[in-house]
């Protein structure tokens, strides 16, 4: 057991429970509290190193990485550590959307990009949203396909998995077609471009940002021409992410004959950077704050085989609940949104002054009300201790014999001991009265005995 020398002689010594054990409850009270201080403290400073150094490592998944996400990732990956040393990214090729939330859902990731008319898990918040990814469809330019309906009994390229293939069917159920009116073909993404390449394939779908290079590729090079995909507007009812747009005349080539040709309807839905509500909310802050204010240097990070992913990095924005699948935003990326929003106490300055008033108020009535309370239960101790005192002089000047004034003693300490029952007086007003109740008896039992004794004496002085 530990031991503690306090001002014993040399060579003893008392263990720390018994020098506590000697203690007053108000000394104990006071050594418990310093103790629970210090520890307190020692652990508040802990945790404040612990988070003042600690490296936080987050997985980024991106989808493939031809994918404008993809590369854009990379890009914020290291304008992120170059701004934070605390953070640390990894960024993951993934088959996409899908396999994202997955992932993120299941704690295997920290972050990750995501189509926004694909639900997400319980735990998945919105960061930001990168940019406006764009449904295309591109079909041979010697085809027949002109709208999304031609495409019944036709040959897809399109991989059936991730946001893309998802996105895909939800069109097809707007206008009455479910994935067994298709065939489609390639195991990833690049298997499904060759299929187009070698005209092994009516038409491909795509979800990306306008300018994509493989589309374009497909377009220059391998006779690529876009058909419509309409009624976006009417698709929003049922599918909220949606939004109506249109391709602009010559997206992808200007020259004769322009690509397209003319301004061609489809959707967008926004790609979104999300993350798990695991994430602390200070990391999440931070990384907004670098996202929303190092533009100019994530676009310089994108290298230049990806240079048509550049103009995105301008298109960063707040989110909404608005549309979408309504997925909740990151407490962090609120924080830094709504960091010149004014607190609670400006907006409603005027209603807390009222309340503060009127708790003051209140307050200032109940302290009077204590206060008179107080006062009273004085003034009742005040009269039992003034009975006692007017006792004890009747007893000294002789008006009462000792023995008649011991009753009338217990008789006030009586009713101080009702009143204090029933608490018309208080704790410590009953010990000052006990305390002179015990000295004015043992002044009267004196008295009492004195007398006595003068009485015997008498008889033997008048002999």
């Amino acid at each position: 057991m530990t031991k503690l020398q306090i001002n014993s002689p040399p060579g003893k010594s008392i263990s720390f429970l018994a020098f506590f054990n000697s203690l007053d409850p108000a000394r104990k009270l006071i050594l418990l509290g310093l103790g629970f201080l210090s520890i307190g403290l020692v652990a508040g400073m802990a945790w404040y190193l612990l988070q003042t150094f600690k490296i936080h490592k987050l997985t980024l998944v991106a989808g493939s990485k031809d994918g404008e996400s993809y590369v854009l990732s990379q890009a914020i990956k290291q304008v992120v550590e170059a701004q934070n040393s605390k953070i640390r990214i990894e960024v993951v090729e993934t088959s996409g959307t899908s396999e994202n939330l997955k992932l993120l859902e299941a704690g295997k990731a920290q972050l990750a990009t995501a189509q926004a008319d694909v639900p997400g898990g319980a735990s998945v918040r919105t960061v930001v949203i990168l940019y406006p990814d764009v449904f295309q469809l591109v079909v041979k330019d010697t085809s027949k396909i002109k709208q999304f309906t031609d495409l019944k009994s036709k040959r897809i390229g399109l991989w059936k998995k991730g946001g893309q293939y998802r996105s895909f069917l939800d069109i097809a159920a707007h206008y009455g077609l479910q994935e067994s009116n298709f065939i489609f073909v390639g195991e990833n993404q690049e298997e499904s471009n060759q299929a187009f390449r070698q005209n092994q394939v009516d038409a491909i779908f795509r979800v990306r940002a306008l300018g994509n290079k493989t589309i374009a590729d497909l377009v220059e090079k391998h006779r690529g021409r876009l058909a419509a995909i309409e009624q976006g507007a009417a698709m929003r009812i049922k599918y909220p992410a949606f939004e109506p747009s249109v391709i602009p005349r010559g997206a992808y080539r200007g020259s004769s004959p322009a690509v397209p040709g003319a301004e061609l309807p489809t959707v967008i839905v926004n790609r979104l950077l999300v993350a798990s509500d695991r994430v602390d909310n200070e990391i999440i802050k931070e990384i907004t704050e670098i996202l929303d204010s190092h533009r100019q240097e994530i676009a310089n990070k994108i290298p230049a085989e990806s240079a048509d992913v550049r103009p995105l990095v301008s298109l960063i924005s707040k989110p909404t609940t608005t549309g979408g699948t309504g997925m909740p935003i990151h407490p962090g990326a609120i924080a830094y949104f709504e960091r010149d929003k004014p607190s609670f106490v400006q907006e409603y300055a005027d209603y807390v002054g009222l309340i503060l008033t009127l708790i003051l108020l209140f307050g200032s009535w109940l302290w009077e009300l204590k206060a008179w309370l107080e006062r009273r239960r004085k003034d009742e101790a005040d009269i039992h201790i003034e009975a006692v005192i007017q006792l004890m002089t009747a007893v000294q000047e002789n008006h009462q014999q000792p023995n008649a004034a011991l009753g009338d003693l217990d008789q006030i300490f009586a009713r101080a001991a009702k009143d204090l029952i029933d608490e018309k007086i208080s704790q410590e007003s009953f010990r000052t009265i006990s305390e002179a109740y015990k000295a004015v008896r043992d002044a009267i039992e004196y008295k009492g005995k004195l007398n006595t004794l003068m009485a015997r004496k008498s008889p033997q002085v008048s002999q």
